[in-house]
């Protein structure tokens, strides 16, 4: 099984870094069943994150089909100024529409063992790309009136399972969302072993659309 995990440029290095090792040390756990990979859209190779420079290196390339999880990252940078003279975040966002991830993202969506999850401002690279319409996510506290501008159905949780795709809110949620995983794809035993030896405790609820509703005084 993979979890592959996206880079492009401008990418946040924590949303990449918190699951990696959260799901590498759950790989250790469960015997080396998961296979976890930094993966390109296009040729493996360094790849500049948003962050001073950071680059981390592309192994694989996307395997949109391979049965697992992708996990698309935030970016990170500036969030306003001139779009002529700097990358602000919004603008490396919308940059990715006109690359070849929404094609494959769609493909991951349509592939019935792939699971597609988010981490932060990933959702909103996915909505912004025409992805999510329709669906329920979440975002950062700042995005998330614009990730509802899209036609997503956003919940104000930590992390938000709306079946074959699972969103994480702000930058750490990474962590717990990764957690997450595990727990969906083998089971509790695993997750929690990861939360003991990374001495972390999950935050925030993982929202479900199942159970009753709740009455609203």
């Amino acid at each position: 099984m993979l979890a592959q995990i996206v880079l492009f440029d401008g990418f946040d290095p924590l949303d990449v870094i918190g699951p990696f090792e959260v799901l590498c040390a759950g790989s250790d756990a469960v015997g080396g069943d998961l296979d976890v990979r930094l993966v390109a859209l296009g040729k493996p190779g360094a790849v500049t994150s948003g962050t001073r420079g950071l680059r981390l290196k592309a192994t694989h390339t996307l395997d949109p089909e391979a049965p697992g999880v992708v996990i698309v990252p935030g970016a990170s940078g500036p969030i306003a100024g001139d779009p002529d003279e700097i990358d602000t975040i919004p603008v490396m966002i919308a940059r990715l529409g006109g690359t070849a991830l929404p094609a494959l993202i769609s493909r991951a969506f349509a592939a019935p063992e792939t699971l597609v999850a988010t981490v932060c401002g990933g959702s909103l690279v996915l909505a912004m790309a025409g992805l999510l319409e329709g669906r329920t996510a979440v975002t950062h506290p700042l995005g998330n009136p614009v990730l509802e501008a899209t036609g997503v159905r956003v919940i104000e949780a930590r992390v938000v399972d709306d079946g074959n795709l699972v969103s994480g809110g702000g930058v750490t949620s990474g962590l717990d969302l990764a957690l997450y995983l595990l727990e969906r794809l083998y089971g509790p035993r695993i997750s929690h072993a990861v939360e003991q030896l990374f001495s972390y405790d999950r935050r925030g609820t993982v929202w479900h659309e199942r159970g009753p509703v709740p009455l609203v005084a």
